[in-house]
């Protein structure tokens, strides 16, 4: 499986952007999709995850502005109301059915004061 992501870029605080995540190869055995983020100088940190059902849950810091959706073989990150504390570097991350792990390149998001 390889996932490439998108969306990343500089935006005010404030505004909004939707970060993309595209898998590739055997797509059909991931279950479950996460986005995850790192800032400088701080440890990575979930933000988000969505089940094969669909199922879909938030760490409390995006709760209410940022929503995950995934369809056929992208998984989207809408984010709202973005704060400079959400300033990180986004990575995708896909779990097959064994339990194996793919991550993608990464996308930097900015968000100015």
């Amino acid at each position: 499986v390889q996932l490439v992501e998108s969306g990343g870029g500089l935006v005010q605080a404030g505004g909004s952007l939707r970060l993309s995540c595209a898998a590739s190869g055997n797509i059909f055995s991931i279950n479950t999709m996460r986005w995850y983020r790192q800032a400088p100088g701080k440890q990575r940190e979930l933000v988000a995850v969505v089940t094969s059902g669909r199922n879909t849950n938030y760490a409390d810091s995006v709760k209410g502005r940022f929503t995950i959706s995934r369809d056929k073989n992208t998984v989207y990150l809408q984010m709202n109301s973005l704060k400079p504390e959400d300033t990180a570097v986004y990575s995708c991350n896909a779990v097959n059915a064994v339990g194996s792990q793919f991550w993608g390149q990464g996308t930097q998001v900015t968000v100015s004061s």
